[in-house]
């Protein structure tokens, strides 16, 4: 089976993960749940579920202690993409390439639905402690990465100086701060969360947190690219929305070669790290590099 084959297989999997834990519309408020399903349904590449569970398979993870986690992940990735597009924040119509929640739904019911994915999440990762109990203090421990790391001190930080910043001209510094957190921050806890709940040591934690936050910065980079080279189709949501919004970028700021190179050196950087731990094949270090080198 090639990468793709294997890859579109692993999706299926987490998709079937995703509809077990969502919650049946049902009651007054079934219209949240039926947003939630929308929002959360619509496609994309998994790429956070999937680096958790590759690498909680990577340290000999075998239990499915690791899909509530899965399913709240995606849930909380989902939840920022749904308050991404709202008037107030980037004013986007569409979303992998179908209309966004709050215009299919309304504004309103698009934060609620962004305030109930985001606090499901937690609900759902909080299944863990009752279906293995035996292993409550790895949940715990993985229960506190995923908070943090969607917070304050992770990517609503980020998004709270990315909005902060809008419409002028920042320099490096404040962006690699906005990157690291608004975008580094989840795939740092996917692959954080996948190794405390495997067992991996403290050391080795700290590795895939590594690991994760350069591939995070080489992600957003190549976002940054593609938003001035690609096409709406190709894309699946607006093209030049940074440009629209007055958003200082990579691109901006060093040009699209540099971009390019950048990009480059850090999942370079990224796949030396991981290569010093024995892996029983080598679709990690591809989803990496596709999770960078994408055109969408």
């Amino acid at each position: 089976m090639n990468f793709k084959e294997e890859q579109k297989e692993k999706v299926e999997k987490i998709e079937a993960i995703l509809r077990e834990y969502l919650p049946e519309a049902n009651g007054y408020q079934s219209v949240i749940m039926e947003a939630m399903e929308y929002s959360l349904m619509a496609g994309g590449k998994r790429l956070r579920p999937m680096l958790m569970m590759e690498t909680y398979r990577l340290f000999g993870g075998e239990t499915e202690v690791i899909y509530p986690f899965m399913a709240a992940m995606e849930m909380i990735h989902t939840y920022s993409l749904v308050h991404d597009d709202l008037p107030a924040m980037d004013n986007d119509e569409y979303r992998r390439g179908r209309k966004t929640t709050h215009i299919v739904y309304g504004e309103d019911m698009g934060i609620l639905a962004g305030d109930a994915l985001l606090n499901y999440a937690f609900e759902t990762a909080c299944k863990a402690f009752e279906q293995f109990p035996e292993e409550s203090l790895r949940i715990g421990q993985a229960m506190r990465v995923l908070a943090r790391k969607a917070g304050i001190y992770g990517m609503i930080g980020g998004q709270v100086v990315d909005v902060k910043e809008s419409g002028h001209q920042i320099d490096e510094e404040v962006l690699d701060f906005i990157f690291r957190l608004k975008t580094g921050a989840l795939i740092e806890s996917a692959m954080m969360i996948g190794a405390i709940l495997a067992g991996a040591s403290k050391e080795d934690v700290k590795s895939m947190q590594k690991i994760a936050g350069k591939i995070g910065m080489a992600f957003q980079i190549q976002d940054d690219i593609l938003d001035v080279t690609s096409t709406t189709e190709q894309l699946g949501k607006p093209v030049h929305s940074d440009e629209k919004n007055e958003k200082t970028t990579y691109v901006t700021l060093k040009g699209i070669e540099q971009a390019h190179k950048d990009v480059e050196r850090m999942t370079e950087e990224a796949i030396d790290e991981l290569k010093k731990f024995p892996a029983g094949d080598d679709f990690l270090e591809q989803l990496l590099k596709s999770l960078v080198y994408r055109e969408k």
